[in-house]
């Protein structure tokens, strides 16, 4: 089968694609704005690297022609970005998305799993976060993901384009670049915990969040497009941590005891985030494989292997 990854050569985006290059004819489209060419560089000629913009339609049809699906992870992730630049955000995340599914419309393309996020739910109090809850978002970027959701929805009603919608909560695993805005805390502790730094904490450390492992998330991916069902699904551990927990798991696993420092809340940030994932359970056929501390295991040791020019494997 010929699938495409927008937004592949991205921290998730690279992950999707190690799962199915190589049984699979993988085409990457990515701007690098953000993505790193290093992160496709890793799969050598087994996949096809189109450096362009799903801001850019005609190179959206061109690409898409023969293509059983779409895994689009192409956006511009960050809740401070959009709120700094809500233009920017809106031309990629929704203008870029409407493109996406305009485009497989097109091309006949069966299906197109979308990359969501948990932000649509803003700080509603209720916990745990479950799809049928109504929306409230927080920023520019929770706006587009949501928007995004309901192209899916029309698009799979009105044109027949088979769509799901997958809300991630807060990914991590290797190769996520501990200097992004959205989602990256994990990364950023150990990455100050390796230059014996304090880990920073925005507020008082008692916000909690839903980590998931990237491997998960890309099995929920896998799920998602080998199902012939449609719809919203949340994708998370169904768990939280505070962050000062958290923080004291890495010091632990990395047998460090550095106190962190706190900075005052960033605008846009949500208190206390969980996933209900019944659903994806039960339709999707769901389940995380990595518990958090396992995951922060495996990522601990990329890092450090980062750190110290030894990595050279894909997974490690």
């Amino acid at each position: 089968m010929k699938y495409i990854v927008t937004g592949g050569a991205g921290f998730i985006g690279s992950h999707m694609i190690e799962a199915i290059a190589g049984s699979h004819e993988v085409v990457v489209i990515d701007n690098f704005s953000s993505g790193k060419r290093e992160n496709l560089s890793l799969f050598g000629d087994s996949i096809t690297a189109i450096q362009g913009s799903i801001t850019d339609l005609p190179v959206l049809r061109d690409a898409f022609q023969g293509a059983e699906g779409i895994f689009h992870l192409g956006a511009i992730a960050s809740v401070a970005r959009s709120v700094s630049d809500p233009v920017a955000t809106h031309e990629t995340n929704l203008s870029g998305t409407l493109n996406v599914l305009l485009a497989a419309r097109d091309c006949g393309v069966r299906k197109v799993v979308f990359a969501s996020s948990s932000a649509i739910y803003g700080d509603e109090p209720t916990l745990p976060k479950r799809e049928v809850m109504p929306p409230v978002p927080l920023s520019p970027y929770a706006v587009s993901k949501l928007a995004g959701e309901y192209y899916c929805t029309v698009f799979s009603e009105l044109f027949g384009v088979k769509t799901v919608s997958l809300r991630y909560f807060n990914v991590f695993g290797p190769r996520q670049d501990p200097n992004s805005e959205y989602a990256a805390v994990i990364p950023k502790f150990i990455t100050r915990f390796l230059d014996t730094k304090p880990p920073i904490i925005y507020g008082d450390g008692l916000q909690s969040r839903d980590f998931v492992y990237v491997k998960d998330v890309v099995r929920a991916n896998m799920l998602a497009m080998q199902s012939s069902v449609t719809g919203t699904f949340n994708i998370g551990s169904g768990k939280s941590i505070d962050l000062n927990t958290l923080a004291s798991t890495i010091g632990e696993i990395m047998h460090v005891r550095i106190p962190p420092i706190y900075e005052e809340p960033r605008s846009g940030d949500i208190r206390n985030s969980v996933s209900d994932i019944t659903a994806a359970k039960k339709i999707l056929g769901y389940e995380t494989s990595y518990s958090l501390e396992k995951g922060l295991a495996e990522t601990i040791s990329w890092f450090r292997h980062q750190k110290s020019g030894t990595h050279k494997n894909l997974s490690q």
